[in-house]
């Protein structure tokens, strides 16, 4: 029987986050899909912020670059870029070897902006307008957390 898009029945198995062969994924197509375009997402935005310029810093998140230490600001962005490129690397090496770990994938991205709020709360970053990843980051969960729910669902009916 071929794996379905979604869910066969909307009822989570744990076990499903952490499988016995995580080489295989039986769960529906849809959350596999659609984590592999948001992974391609994240690998675009992680090569801007290593290679463009200004690290996107001004261009993307409107830091303003006028100021003291500039070219510092600069750097750390480039710096989180070649982090965020690894890390979105190993994210692949998952969900193309490794499918069983879907779930995993998926629960990794639901935490990330939760630690990059907590770290843009202790640590304030001024920007003149509201940089896309701030504002696109809560728009994106309830997706991913539906996806994650998906992903830990049958995706056929067993006899």
């Amino acid at each position: 029987m071929v794996r379905q898009w979604l869910p066969a029945f909307w009822r989570a198995d744990p076990a499903r986050f952490l499988p016995g062969n995580p080489a295989l994924y039986d769960g529906p197509r849809l959350p596999f899909w659609l984590l592999c375009v948001l992974l391609m997402l994240i690998t675009a935005r992680s090569c801007v912020h290593l290679l463009a310029p200004d690290g996107g810093a001004h261009s993307i998140a409107t830091v303003d670059l006028s100021v003291a230490g500039a070219g510092n600001i600069v750097a750390m962005f480039g710096q989180w870029g070649a982090i965020q490129l690894l890390l979105a690397g190993l994210m692949w090496v998952l969900v193309l070897r490794y499918r069983g770990l879907v779930p995993l994938v998926l629960a990794t991205l639901i935490v990330e902006p939760f630690l990059r709020s907590l770290s843009g709360h202790l640590k304030p970053l001024v920007t003149l307008h509201t940089a896309p990843g701030a504002a696109l980051n809560f728009v994106f969960l309830p997706l991913l957390v539906l996806l994650l729910y998906m992903s830990l669902c049958p995706a056929r009916k067993t006899p």
